[in-house]
């Protein structure tokens, strides 16, 4: 896009939820992250060393993947003068703290997760220029930003680190849900959702906590419901997490409680590989884009580098004017991209179930 998507004074409805409903990934993605380390080592029956073990070295695993395959493939260029760290980043980062927090009681894991997303909006009105040298610090933390290191490389920070550790450990403490008979974790799952939903709609009716932003009064009834959805996703407001956490739960209570239709079947392969399909999709989207804009421009140069001021292509000076595609394209290149990835995945999967003694495998 040419613009912030859910900027309201340029967007129009159908862009906005295009984007916001991107939102719901990275929160599912960390908290059933959480959920799946207590499911692995409960269900296998190993040792808190045994958990231990496994966080840190995906989550050492992921930090990598971000810095090589990931950050190759958004720009097909190696360069590091521009390094930025997305959700491998914060996934692995989480792992890491969990592989600590899980050697404390349940109780205190949930109490901590809790205090995390719902209080780090505390840390809003900290001025990050009071931290001096320090600043880099609150970047990794809470507030994302630009950490510009001597060497000239420059260090893009998208995914603070305390709500998202948060959101993990919330799922890690809220594991022992997924163990239950098929009705009663519907139920559970179920009222937890539709009480954060609710509690979403108090809580941003009263305006004054919760985001940095408060919403505003439109000129069309439908912009001013948008700006009330309008939430801030770097870092994760209190209030993002209480409606996509909400909806998580409410969509895990109809899809954990019976067995996969022919639909759900299909899904259910991109979840068997969901790393695998991930660290694909970027280099392959891009590749796409590639071709669209050689077809289209007859130069591509502009899609081989990253610019710290720049981090949107679309908005670069080096980018031809008027560079994008119209939202009807976006769909058909994202429903062609899922449909292309499916023999992959499906392959992979099987590959992956049929070679246990591959340890290495359950990486990817």
């Amino acid at each position: 896009a040419l613009y912030d998507p859910t900027n309201l004074v340029l967007t129009y409805p159908a862009m906005f939820l295009t984007r916001w409903i991107t939102h719901f990934c990275a929160a599912a993605f960390v908290f059933l992250a959480g959920t799946s380390a207590f499911l692995y080592r409960t269900r296998g029956n190993r040792t808190k060393g045994d958990l231990t073990f496994f966080l840190l070295s995906r989550g050492i695993w992921l930090i990598i993947l971000e810095f090589t395959l990931v950050q190759w493939g958004w720009a097909f260029n190696f360069s590091y003068l521009q390094i930025v760290c997305q959700v491998m980043w914060v996934l692995g980062w989480s792992m890491i703290a969990l592989s600590v927090l899980i050697y404390l009681p349940r109780w205190l894991i949930l109490s901590i997760s809790i205090a995390m997303i719902a209080g780090h909006n505390l840390l809003d009105k900290i001025n990050i220029e009071s931290w001096g040298n320090l600043s880099w610090l609150l970047n990794i933390l809470h507030v994302p930003g630009d950490i510009a290191l001597p060497s000239g490389i420059h260090v893009q920070l998208l995914y603070p680190l305390i709500p998202w550790i948060g959101v993990m450990a919330l799922g890690y403490a809220m594991g022992g849900v997924f163990l239950k008979e098929p009705q009663e974790r519907k139920k559970q799952l179920l009222r937890l959702g539709i009480s954060l939903i609710f509690a979403f709609f108090v809580i941003r009716a009263i305006n004054i906590y919760g985001d940095p932003y408060a919403w505003v009064v439109q000129k069309k009834a439908i912009f001013t419901a948008l700006s009330f959805i309008n939430y801030t996703k770097y870092p994760p407001s209190f209030l993002f997490l209480l409606m996509t956490l909400g909806v998580t739960f409410v969509a895990l209570s109809v899809f954990t409680a019976r067995e996969p239709g022919r639909i759900g079947r299909f899904f259910l392969i991109y979840g068997r590989v969901p790393l695998f399909f991930y660290a694909i999709h970027v280099p392959i989207i891009h590749f796409i884009a590639v071709i669209f804009a050689f077809v289209r421009y007859g130069h591509v140069a502009f899609l081989f580098h990253y610019n710290v001021e720049y981090l949107d292509v679309a908005l670069s000076p080096k980018t031809p004017l008027g560079y994008g595609y119209g939202l009807a394209i976006s769909y058909i290149v994202w429903i062609s991209v899922i449909a292309m990835l499916y023999p992959l995945c499906r392959w992979y999967a099987v590959y992956k179930k049929n070679h246990p003694q591959y340890r290495l495998l359950s990486y990817l």
